[in-house]
């Protein structure tokens, strides 16, 4: 079988019903359903009364630094990578329900692809933990930054060692403006007291929600932490997303929401090789490492102020095959590790999708 056929790149024309556009993120596409699609879910218990639901189709298509990457043969999406990423998210959703953290927006999973959404309103900041020092915020630091996101680090920490306890360093979620002392442009770190100060500019509906999401961060990620080091894997860091849904009681509820602990949203370490002083990459790390090698002039991908170069070498570059066959090798290895289940294959997706949607009424 073509590896093309093996993956579903485009994922925002599908005959889902809808109302308005298509919301077509990096990876995944949203159709939010009208007043009957949401009403005939409820009928099946779907859902509660009177909220807003949608499809929410993930592709295979891999996005690293703002951008998605293509093969020389054409290839635009990686081998298993969609349900891979879907079946550890919904892994570690369940698992926070169990735990009792906190709901999160996935109703119902019809199709490895495929979840059944709850809208929320999303606050609007990208909650990111660490405890390590690796990544973006070792290039900063070893060009001398020494304050991230109103932490202080001490002077003479090296390369992928331990912070010493978990930090959290948040970053906007989009273009936010008129908040005092915060840049108005995408993925900028910010203090806790910016958020506490202009809590209602970030999203939250009060104060004591920014404790609340702290919480549910810092809870989630020894949650992850601890099992994945059953499986020896070191949890490095990661990225949660946050929204407000109504509750039973008609309050305000503070909900996971996007994804949880994938490759794609998280770093991942091998923990034997880490014993021995070697941070080994074990999750979308291994990608941004390719790449980085791989152009002619990786400051391309790491300088914002080289967007538009960024964009054009995006268009023009193109990998070897083989790099998205390992690439989606290692994600269905994780999923399998993490969940002790495989990957189902999906050979023909669009077609698999819409016999999924047809028994809740959701195909046109």
């Amino acid at each position: 079988m073509n590896l093309s056929e093996l993956v579903i790149v485009q994922t925002n024309d599908l005959p889902i019903k809808h109302k308005g556009n298509v919301h077509d993120g990096k990876v995944r596409s949203v159709y939010w359903l009208g007043e009957n699609e949401n009403e005939n879910l409820e009928k099946q218990s779907i859902g509660r009364p009177n909220s807003e639901k949608g499809i929410m189709v993930i592709s295979d298509r891999i996005s690293a630094f703002d951008y998605n990457w293509q093969t020389e043969s054409g290839l635009s999406g990686v081998p298993g990578k969609g349900a891979s990423l879907n079946a550890i998210s919904k892994y570690w959703f369940d698992r926070f329900e169990t735990e009792g953290l906190a709901r999160n927006h996935v109703l119902a999973t019809p199709h490895p692809l495929v979840w059944i959404v709850e809208k929320a309103q999303p606050i609007k900041i990208e909650a990111i933990a660490r405890q390590f020092i690796t990544g973006s915020m070792w290039r900063a630091y070893a060009k001398g930054k020494r304050t991230f996101c109103g932490i202080e680090l001490p002077e003479g920490l090296i390369e992928n060692q331990s912070t010493g306890g978990l930090l959290i360093t948040p970053s906007t979620k989009g273009i936010l403006r008129g908040i005092p002392g915060v840049e108005e442009s995408e993925d900028i770190n910010i203090t806790r007291q910016q958020i506490l100060d202009n809590y209602e500019s970030f999203g939250f509906k009060q104060k004591l929600d920014v404790p609340k999401y702290e919480s549910l961060l810092i809870s989630g990620f020894k949650l992850i932490g601890n099992e994945l080091s059953q499986r020896n894997i070191i949890f490095v860091d990661t990225k949660f997303e946050f929204g407000y849904v109504t509750g039973e009681d008609g309050a305000s509820e503070v909900i996971y929401i996007d994804e949880i602990g994938t490759p794609d949203s998280s770093r991942y370490w091998s923990l034997r090789p880490y014993m021995k002083g070697e941070a080994v990459e074990e999750s979308k790390e291994v990608f941004r490492k390719a790449l980085l090698d791989s152009v002619p002039d990786s400051d391309v991908l790491t300088n914002k102020d080289r967007m538009d170069e960024r964009k054009e070498l995006a268009r023009e570059f193109k990998f070897p095959d083989s790099v998205f066959v390992n690439t989606g090798n290692l994600y269905q290895r994780l999923a399998q590790t993490i969940t002790s289940k495989p990957v189902p294959t999906i050979e023909n997706a669009r077609e698999e999708i819409i016999e999924s949607l047809i028994p809740y009424g959701l195909i046109e």
